[in-house]
């Protein structure tokens, strides 16, 4: 897929919002760099999979719109769901499909106080979601969820995702949320797991895994795995499709937008 110009920006916004979460979590204070004309509505806690309970990030809104965004992997506990890839079926679906078994989990711990704040949100805004990596994932569920459960209609932006469920799961999410935007390196490992067809050692039950659409890539390698997937390095990339937008963003919002390290 191609972005239009307004698709561009707002991708690079969502990603500045997305480094955030990430800023968020790091600092004690859990304080962060608030976007110009935004005001931050509350904060999303969520339960990490050794039963530690810490900030994922934040519920943003204006007059007209409201942000949900989800932070990645910044600390051993949350990275440790990218692997426990067995499979269940979301609680809150409708419909039959699985998801991955730690990415729901963690979702499912923030779903009820996700859920209580966003009543108390005209209904009228816009509703965007965004993530990276884990945070992707999780941004995914949660507009699956909001799609099938609420009268809103969300617009997902993530950044790195890793594959949250099966055939089934991407079919209901394709119907569900057409407004979908998954921005992805092909260099970059995280967004080639789980494989396809998922096989834990020594069973015989084997899990199979699709991609949500629809995809946007991207196309920057470097010799660090941790390069080809940092959030940096994707919003550089992205800044090729509107530079001067970028420097309109950083000029009003001081510390907002993310740095690219150095691809070698």
């Amino acid at each position: 897929m191609e972005l239009n110009t307004a698709q561009a920006q707002r991708a690079l916004f969502l990603a500045a919002v997305c480094q955030q979460t990430y800023k968020q979590f790091s600092n004690l204070d859990g304080s962060f760099v608030l976007p110009y004309g935004y005001s931050l509505f509350d904060v999303i806690e969520a339960e990490s999979l050794v039963g530690v309970w810490e900030r994922f990030g934040f519920i943003l809104q204006t007059d007209d719109e409201i942000i949900v965004a989800f932070r990645g992997s910044s600390s051993a506990p949350n990275w440790v769901a990218d692997v426990i890839a067995t499979q269940r079926k979301p609680k809150w679906s409708k419909s039959p499909c699985l998801t991955h078994r730690g990415f729901t989990n963690i979702y499912d711990s923030a779903r009820k106080h996700i859920h209580s704040l966003l009543k108390r949100l005209p209904e009228h805004k816009k509703l965007y979601i965004t993530g990276h990596s884990l945070g992707a994932a999780l941004a995914t569920l949660c507009a699956f969820d909001m799609a099938m459960n609420t009268n809103r209609t969300p617009i997902l932006f993530t950044y790195a995702s890793p594959r949250v469920g099966d055939p089934d799961f991407m079919k209901l999410f394709t119907k569900q949320v057409p407004n979908s935007y998954r921005i992805s390196n092909a260099f970059d490992a995280v967004t080639h797991a789980p494989p396809n067809v998922f096989k834990l050692p020594k069973q015989d039950k084997s899990y199979y895994y699709s991609h949500v659409p629809a995809d946007y890539p991207l196309h920057f390698a470097s010799l660090s795995l941790s390069d080809n997937h940092s959030l940096g390095n994707y919003f550089g990339e992205l800044t090729k499709l509107d530079p001067l937008f970028v420097q309109r963003l950083e000029q009003a919002n001081p510390g907002f937008c993310p740095v690219p390290e150095a691809v070698v």
